[in-house]
């Protein structure tokens, strides 16, 4: 194991995360971490700089997480997976590897683990994709989003959604400042009381789809206010100005920072453990040093743990690398 660099909450260490396990995390953090949040490696159809698997390998190599992260996740804790949608090679066909992979993931036997819910990440601004059919052929469109999984060992995993409110609507606003509203039953016979929606709650209760950009530009967006911080931000981000000025290529799948940020204040509390075995550049970390969590990031590709030593040069963040090799 190298430890390739401490701050004051974590800990990015290079090596292969089975490895890690085997020999480090499954002796000294059974039970311990709070929350899993990880993007792996997607099953692509062609193979990536980053290193994905592919096709049956790729479920096999998925499957075998699942007792892994049970076994080293609390009581109440949570597992966060993004996963993106993979096409049949050579085909204009959708392939169900990536639900194949979520099913046999929840249902190991010996995980003891259930699908807790579902979000969708849209993102307008991706290539086009599968480029043969929707490009060059013209028979597809652009798949423009990916899926994020909830996954616990619990039925009731530390969560409150009071920490991840939305902005009130224009509407909203104005009734709670008018104080009235259109009581009374609704044709789908529910019966809304005078003073049911007169309570100021600071916001409203976040949805299960991330609109990163507007669909309809007429439209204000509410995105609760951690993720809407980084929307439409990329090109002032710290990270990838660094990168461009010092002729660096940035990991080519990086997490939106913004909703690493939700699903931390959402299920964690402040000195709660969250691990990301797949760290990439290292979101995750960069995140939870920001909110003032303990992290650890494993990652087994040197390249990118030098773009993660970069995050932690923003002026953001009030803790710095203390420790490195």
């Amino acid at each position: 194991m190298k430890t390739y660099f401490q701050t004051e909450n974590g800990k990015f260490i290079i090596e292969d995360f089975f490895k890690l396990y085997d020999t480090y995390l499954s002796k000294h953090y059974k039970n311990k971490f709070q929350l899993i949040l990880t993007s792996p490696p997607f099953p692509l159809n062609a193979k990536k700089q980053y290193g994905n698997y592919q096709g049956d390998e790729y479920k096999n190599w998925f499957i075998q997480l699942a007792p892994l992260f049970s076994n080293l996740l609390k009581e109440d804790g949570s597992i966060v997976i993004e996963l993106g949608n993979a096409w049949e090679p050579g085909r204009p066909v959708q392939s169900t590897l990536h639900l194949e992979c979520l099913l046999n993931f929840v249902h190991h036997e010996e995980a003891g683990l259930r699908l807790i819910q579902e979000f969708i990440v849209y993102n307008p601004s991706r290539l086009p994709s599968p480029a043969q059919w929707v490009t060059v052929n013209r028979i597809r469109t652009i798949d423009s989003y990916t899926h994020i999984w909830w996954i616990a060992k619990s039925d009731f995993p530390k969560a409150d959604n009071r920490k991840v409110l939305r902005p009130y609507s224009k509407s909203m606003k104005s009734l709670l400042a008018k104080k009235k509203y259109n009581a009374g039953k609704r044709p789908s016979e529910h019966n809304i009381g005078k003073k049911s929606f007169l309570k100021n709650n600071g916001g409203s209760i976040a949805h299960n789809f991330f609109e990163l950009e507007p669909l309809d530009e007429k439209r204000e967006v509410r995105l609760p206010h951690n993720v809407l911080s980084f929307s439409n931000t990329n090109s002032n981000d710290f990270f990838l100005k660094t990168c461009r000025e010092r002729g660096i290529t940035p990991h080519p799948a990086r997490m939106h920072k913004g909703i690493v940020e939700f699903f931390i204040e959402f299920l964690t509390d402040e000195d709660d453990l969250i691990l990301d075995p797949f760290a990439g550049s290292n979101t995750t970390g960069y995140c939870a040093e920001k909110m003032n969590r303990r992290w650890i990031s494993c990652e087994i590709n040197e390249k990118y743990a030098e773009q993660a030593k970069i995050r932690f040069e923003d002026p953001l963040l009030n803790n710095r690398i203390l420790q490195e090799l």
